[in-house]
């Protein structure tokens, strides 16, 4: 395993549509909420485009959709492009992940999912993002 992916392996927080889990006994309808927001991957690609542009103007951002082939930095058009097209039909069982080296932090967006789930963030980290996700309708929490 790359020591980048060694991450996968610490603490984790969540940036979600919710602002906190769903208990696995809720009388709610989750899973209900959860494909009908499946279904405006465009739309919750662009919330996660905008978090990430954002945090990238207090951090450097690795970018990669392979795991092997990071991009520095890209140009905030790239990085929209890729979101969005990853999250409109990405491959199946993958992952993008963005790497902020100096944080020692990766973010990891499944295509088949409402969240990004970030691997051991420090708590000056989460701090930022609590503030850039809140205008974006979403909530940082750990499971």
């Amino acid at each position: 395993m790359e020591p980048v992916f060694e991450l996968l392996e610490k603490p984790y927080w969540v940036v979600d549509i919710l602002p906190k889990q769903v208990p696995k006994d809720s009388a709610g309808q989750y899973f209900k909420l959860e494909q009908y927001f499946l279904k405006q991957r465009q739309a919750l690609s662009q919330h996660f485009v905008r978090i990430l542009l954002k945090l990238n103007c207090y951090l450097d951002l690795e970018l990669s959709a392979d795991g092997e082939t990071w991009t520095l930095n890209p140009a905030p058009e790239s990085l929209e492009q890729a979101i969005s097209a990853y999250m409109n039909g990405g491959p199946t069982n993958a992952m993008l992940y963005v790497f902020l080296r100096s944080e020692n932090t990766l973010i990891a967006i499944d295509w088949d999912s409402t969240n990004m789930t970030l691997y051991n963030p420090s708590q000056t980290l989460l701090d930022l993002l609590r503030q850039l996700v809140m205008p974006e309708g979403l909530y940082v929490w750990k499971p």
